[in-house]
């Protein structure tokens, strides 16, 4: 899936080269808003599937926040896929 590519390309770009006002770089710099935000956007997934709501919207952001978070604290997204790939049965 190209798009999970695609963030974790501007992930890291963002933090190459920062861009000023840029919501990416606050979350990327600012790891109380980054991990304030991953718990907040799950709770409005697990609503939202609840309700039967906005849960593609929702599992969105889970996926962008989730990202950022994990970048801003130097967990590459591939040793995560490495640990997935282990636990295979």
């Amino acid at each position: 899936m190209n798009i999970f590519d695609d963030l974790i390309k501007l992930a890291r770009e963002r933090k190459d080269k920062p861009i000023e006002g840029s919501y990416t770089n606050k979350l990327l710099n600012d790891k109380s808003l980054s991990k304030a935000k991953v718990l907040e956007e799950i709770k409005e997934l697990i609503e939202a599937v609840e309700k039967d709501t906005n849960k593609i919207h929702e599992a969105a952001d889970v996926f962008y926040h989730l990202i950022m978070y994990l970048e801003g604290n130097n967990i590459r997204i591939e040793e995560v896929m490495l640990e997935l790939d282990k636990r295979k049965k």
